[in-house]
């Protein structure tokens, strides 16, 4: 079996960045990838504004509180007031253009008025609660770089600089087919045998969230001939096709032997514990060289939690990176375990955590690859290297889902 690192490696060294773009405005741009770096065209601010409610002025004026000085206007946001005469001051508030002839604000917790007469109870600095134009953002400046995976934030930030659509990566046209004949849709009864078909949900949505088109083909028999027109069919018109079940050996588990009759596995097995059936290659094309491509095949367990974590350990960099996206890599955090873990296995192990009340970490009681409720109850995975045990107290490796979308 593969180490994992290796099967990693391979896995984004096979992944071909998309090479077609396209514009979306701003509501459709969430979770899409940057094709170009955004540049401002303008300064933010684009004016010296007030960073509060208070009083604008100038501070020579006020050098030795607390003499009165009037109170001669009112300015809001998106109004421009007029000059300041020297011992004036201007009742300003939050986001209003800072009048000439000022160069402060004073909050309006230390001012008083009466009759029109302001008093500041404090010394005030130099451009004291005033944001300078381009104090943000300079015109000029990158304020996105290529490859990054639209955030909310970062489409406000494309917002506040006039931005109205963003060039991004065309989205990876991707297949979901489930194999097994015990699978049921849910809603439907369940015969004897049969269970109902979770990781068809898992899998969709896990896509969605990383901004892929998704067809859902449903569920294809145990049966070899069934298993190679599926695989076929799906190849002529996606990017990937992802599998769920019937890459391991049994001889009901039909999907490797119809990749291998229809284009080339390069991976299969890899040594990581939940998850070791995983299988990697590509389909159906062939070039004018008799090398084949065109589409990639990714091929999961089973077992619901296996075909999750190997979602997000391995199918969800290898998405990234075809995407272009820059960082591919989960978070990983050293914390504190809060129980032992005694067997030194032979693979690779994720095991289901979360953090408790003292910020340390708590295991789930069963890490069965069929226990799905250990992936709701987690907050993230214990990335345990081969070989190794834990004693409560040690210092491990956390993966948070917080930054994996799951």
């Amino acid at each position: 079996m593969l180490d994992f690192d290796s099967a990693l490696a391979q896995l984004i060294a096979q992944a071909r960045v998309v090479t077609t773009t396209e514009t979306v405005p701003l509501a459709d741009a969430l979770g899409r990838v940057l094709a170009s770096d955004l540049t401002s065209a303008i300064n933010v601010p684009g004016f010296d504004n007030s960073a509060m409610d208070g009083y604008a002025l100038h501070v020579p004026d006020f050098a030795c509180p607390p003499e009165q000085y009037p109170v001669v206007q009112r300015i809001a946001a998106g109004e421009v007031g007029m000059a300041l005469k020297p011992g004036e001051a201007a009742r300003i508030f939050t986001g209003a253009p800072i009048p000439a002839g000022a160069n402060a604000v004073a909050m309006q917790e230390v001012c008083s008025v009466n009759d029109g007469q302001l008093t500041v109870n404090i010394a005030l600095q130099d451009g004291a609660n005033i944001r300078r134009i381009g104090d943000d953002i300079a015109a000029g400046a990158v304020i996105l770089t290529r490859g990054s995976v639209l955030s909310p934030a970062m489409i406000g930030l494309a917002a506040s600089v006039g931005v109205a659509e963003l060039p991004v990566m065309a989205s990876l046209r991707v297949a979901l087919l489930s194999t097994g004949d015990e699978l049921v849709e849910p809603g439907q009864p369940l015969a004897g045998g049969q269970i109902y078909n979770s990781n068809r949900y898992v899998l969709i949505n896990a896509l969605k969230v990383l901004g892929c088109a998704v067809t859902d083909l449903g569920i294809v028999p145990d049966d070899r001939a069934a298993t190679i027109a599926a695989l076929q069919a799906a190849a002529e018109s996606h990017d990937i096709l992802l599998t769920s079940g019937g890459v391991s050996v049994g001889e009901e588990d039909h999907v490797k032997a119809a990749v291998e009759y229809l284009g080339e596995l390069n991976l299969w097995k890899i040594a990581i514990k939940p998850g070791k059936p995983f299988a990697y290659g590509k389909l159906n094309k062939q070039d004018s060289y008799g090398r084949i491509g065109g589409c990639d095949f990714i091929g999961l367990p089973g077992n619901p939690v296996s075909a999750l974590v190997t979602f997000l350990m391995l199918v969800r960099p290898f998405i990234l990176a075809r995407q272009g996206v820059q960082q591919i890599q989960p978070t990983r955090l050293p914390l504190i375990a809060d129980f032992d873990w005694k067997k030194a296995g032979d693979r690779r192990e994720f095991l289901r955590v979360r953090l408790n009340a003292a910020g340390r970490l708590e295991l789930f009681a069963k890490q069965g690859s069929g226990v799905l409720t250990s992936m709701v109850w987690g907050d993230g995975l214990v990335d345990l290297p081969a070989g190794q045990t834990i004693a409560r107290g040690d210092v491990v490796t956390y993966i948070p889902f917080a930054g994996l979308g799951a």
